[in-house]
């Protein structure tokens, strides 16, 4: 999860007097606006319940008016503060941290607190209408009545699911996603709907009807499709789902395969219908847009997909050339997000960062890994989109699940620690207001030792221009596990 505060607002009291708003901003967007003083008054409570020892440092109060020096200096501070917070495992899942951020957004988008439908949209195009409250968060939890841990008036997602007629052991299996529909009816994965959000203020605020919430499924591994499947509301999500990606293009099919499914459509055979999808290339995976990347060189247009522990590119190159090849998760030593702001010139985006005080900004967003190329050499590859936090959402989600099924866990056991506290990457990292990574990993950074001999190099696999895209095949940059411990013998 990306915290930042890129900037702060002088505002008016009600009084008539003013006041700096901290503006914090969750995965690139506006979050809330916040006054020191809220801030100060969170930490009170999180050093009343949780002691001195377990709390992040806190910009001290300031006797004198602030001068704008000031003002940076306590921004960047405070953000260091609210990343510190939502990184330990204990305060950033805690219920006071999160019901902070719900309020905060309440207040900062003016909704008063009454009852109202909102609408969740299924894969197909359908909609389910739910009554909620405009202050019920997202929550995603199992069996919502018999945890003591679970709060009563969070349970958007079941609401959906009680309307649904989808059991409680099958709820965890699914998510709420904020998407944007584009007017050709693609689709753009903005992020997944968080427990410290409000649903019905985060999609109205955004004050456009190209943006709804999706209810799709949240797993990566294929082997909880038969549990999903097992249920006939769960098979009915999980059929719509596999046919809104044939028909977007996200899952290829040959000419042969089409009609396979077209006659088994015919003939209702939805589970069979499934698992033929489960065969086809990019089953179950997000596709991201068109972006950009600096692998195998800067400036190459990209498709992104991520699924099956990894993230694939469809690359073209400057000479026009088209490659394909993926990096397994599995083979990242570590990844961050990097967000800067970029002076608007004309319209456009300026190439090189500038101050933003007399310009209008854009926030661009980057996300680096550190990626095991060979056994005994490590490379930074970057992506630059406005997405790159959900794909590090995406990888995150996916480390998580390998590490439940290491231990012989369940989707259900992943939960319950999500909602305790997320699972960590010890090597994994977020930074605000970093230099971009383009080039070589720190040259200061300890050398690699002992690397996995199993590993194979990387390559690129050519595709034909000519070629359809339901042509493309192959995997090229791949390899084995080989982070934390975690190895083919593992898993």
């Amino acid at each position: 999860m990306h915290f930042s505060i890129p900037e702060t607002e002088v505002r008016s009291g009600e009084n008539g007097s003013t006041y700096v708003a901290y503006n914090i901003h969750v995965n690139g967007v506006l979050h809330c606006r916040v006054r020191y003083s809220q801030l100060l008054g969170l930490h009170e409570q999180i050093k009343k319940e949780h002691g001195n020892n377990l709390v992040p440092a806190f910009p001290p109060k300031k006797i004198f008016t602030l001068t704008p020096n000031d003002v940076e200096q306590r921004r960047e501070q405070l953000e260091k503060y609210m990343q510190a917070v939502r990184q330990d495992p204990m305060l950033g899942a805690s219920e006071m941290f999160n019901s902070f951020l719900r309020k905060a957004q309440q207040e900062t988008q003016q909704i008063p607190t009454e009852e109202v439908p909102l609408e969740i949209y299924l894969s197909n195009g359908q909609k389910v209408e739910v009554n909620i409250l405009t202050s019920d968060q997202t929550e995603d939890v199992l069996e919502v009545n018999r945890l003591d841990w679970v709060s009563k008036d969070t349970l958007l997602l079941d609401a959906v699911a009680s309307k649904l007629d989808l059991p409680d052991e099958l709820v965890g299996y699914f998510s709420l996603f904020l998407v944007r529909e584009g007017v050709d009816g693609g689709l753009t994965f903005v992020r997944k709907l968080q427990e410290f959000e409000l649903p019905y203020v985060s999609v109205t605020s955004l004050r456009s009807s190209e943006f709804h919430i999706i209810l799709r499924k949240s797993y990566w591994d294929t082997a909880y499709d038969s549990d999903v499947m097992d249920n006939r509301v769960g098979l009915n999500l999980l059929y719509a789902q596999t046919v809104s990606d044939i028909d977007r293009g996200w899952i290829l099919v040959n000419k042969d395969q089409h009609r396979q499914l077209k006659s088994l459509q015919e003939k209702g055979s939805k589970k069979e219908f499934i698992r033929l999808g489960q065969t086809l290339k990019y089953f179950g995976y997000i596709k991201f847009d068109p972006c950009v990347t600096d692998f195998p060189e800067k400036g190459c247009h990209v498709i992104v997909s991520a699924g099956n522990n990894e993230l694939n590119f469809q690359v073209k190159l400057p000479n026009e050339q088209m490659k394909e090849g993926s990096f397994k998760v599995t083979r990242m030593r570590c990844w961050r997000v990097t967000s800067s702001q970029v002076p608007v010139v004309n319209g456009s985006s300026s190439p090189t960062p500038g101050p933003c005080s007399s310009a209008k900004c854009e926030v661009k967003l980057e996300l680096a890994f550190e990626y095991l190329m060979s056994k005994d050499r490590l490379q930074w590859v970057t992506i630059t989109s406005p997405q790159a936090i959900m794909m590090s959402i995406c990888l995150q989600s996916m480390v998580d699940e390998l590490m439940v099924k290491k231990s012989g866990g369940s989707i259900k056991k992943m939960l319950r620690k999500r909602h305790n506290g997320p699972l960590h990457r010890s090597e994994s990292q977020q930074a605000v207001k970093s230099p971009p990574l383009l080039d070589s990993p720190d040259p200061n950074r300890d050398q690699i030792v002992k690397l996995s001999t199993k590993l194979s190099s990387v390559s690129l696999r050519g595709i034909s221009a000519s070629n359809s895209a339901n042509d493309i095949s192959g995997n090229d940059f791949h390899g084995n596990y080989a982070f934390e411990g975690i190895g083919d013998d593992d898993l």
